[in-house]
């Protein structure tokens, strides 16, 4: 495989990431988080969708999302809600949460980040000076955002809770969970950045553990990179989307039949190749849209199409809207 296809996809829909709260607990506690789509534009403005994760640092919790059995956590533990479902943390299941409201988000974003947090039996003050070494858990809580459209297979491949344990997060996500935290409490320069990139790392190995951990029936866009004739397929359109790709030279190229190759693209991924490509392509073409100066008859050509009107249709028919006025509207934020 001559390309890191979920490196390429990452870049693609524009992951970041943000570290907001550094959260201390005592004795009962419990909180609970709204839906990320609430608090979107407070945290990662101008991110389309938000995914809220949280590093365990010290001590032990549980983390809740409706519908799915609590889950423990323990120090050095990494859980995420990849959906940006609603969820709680607490020192036990069932304990009555402290709901931490769309409105405080946004009545504090302007603070310094992170943000340090005393929960027992309720909300402290933000900012609270309590010495961290009194609390029974100590979490590092942030956001990811990253785009949904035109195109992101990622996100409806992961589950709506991902839990990544110590014991499978290897010794370097220790490392980077402690200097999280150490950033996050001394708050000296540059530390916003440092936990930025922090935050952008944990998410890429814990998206790499949860493939390694797939069964081997599984589905979805992470177990076709793990195939090996879609993930070296997948690779190929993803390394030259312009290409005039045929299902001929592709089914060539990994060394499989027409048929076969179409059959696994249905399985893993409920499209058939020739569907994906035009979907990646019109996904690097939004990224050119919204990053370069470029024509969007230039872009077309760089995507793969002979022509701006063709590459307007194919564009307009995933996305809504024409090229030109869906620039404008990123533009304008709308």
């Amino acid at each position: 495989m001559s390309r890191d296809t979920l490196s390429d996809l990452l870049r693609a829909v524009r992951l970041r990431g943000a570290v907001f709260y550094y959260v201390s607990n005592w004795d009962d506690w419990a909180a609970e988080a709204p839906p990320a789509r609430e608090i979107a534009a407070a945290v990662l403005p101008g991110a389309e969708h938000v995914m809220e994760f949280h590093l365990v640092a010290r001590g032990s919790g549980w983390a809740a999302v409706s519908g799915l059995p609590p889950v423990r956590l323990e120090t050095g533990d990494i859980v995420m809600f990849p959906h940006g479902d609603a969820h709680v943390i607490s020192s036990a299941p069932g304990l009555a949460p402290q709901r931490i409201g769309a409105e405080w988000v946004f009545a504090t974003r302007h603070l310094p980040k992170p943000m340090p947090i005393a929960f027992h039996h309720g909300v402290r003050e933000p900012g609270s000076p309590l010495p961290v070494e009194e609390a029974d858990t100590v979490l590092v809580c942030g956001f990811l955002g990253c785009d949904l459209r035109p195109f992101n297979p990622l996100i409806t491949a992961l589950p709506r809770l991902l839990h990544l344990p110590a014991a499978r997060a290897g010794g370097w996500i220790t490392r980077v969970i402690d200097q999280a935290a150490r950033e996050s409490e001394e708050r000296g320069p540059g530390a916003e950045a440092v936990l930025e990139r922090l935050a952008e790392m944990m998410f890429v190995d814990t998206a790499r553990r949860y493939l390694d951990s797939l069964p081997e029936d599984a589905t979805g866009w992470l177990a076709g990179l793990r195939d090996r004739y879609v993930g070296h397929a997948l690779a190929l359109l993803h390394e030259s989307p312009a290409h005039p790709w045929s299902m001929d030279e592709l089914s060539h190229a990994v060394g499989l039949s027409r048929s076969a190759l179409h059959e696994r693209f249905l399985q893993f991924l409920a499209q058939p190749p020739m569907h994906y490509l035009t979907q990646w392509r019109i996904q690097v073409g939004s990224r050119l849209l919204r990053e370069s100066n470029r024509t969007v008859a230039a872009i077309a050509q760089e995507v793969g199409y002979e022509s701006e009107a063709a590459f307007s249709r194919a564009f307009k028919r995933l996305v809504g809207l024409p090229p030109a006025t869906w620039r404008r509207s990123v533009a304008a934020g709308e």
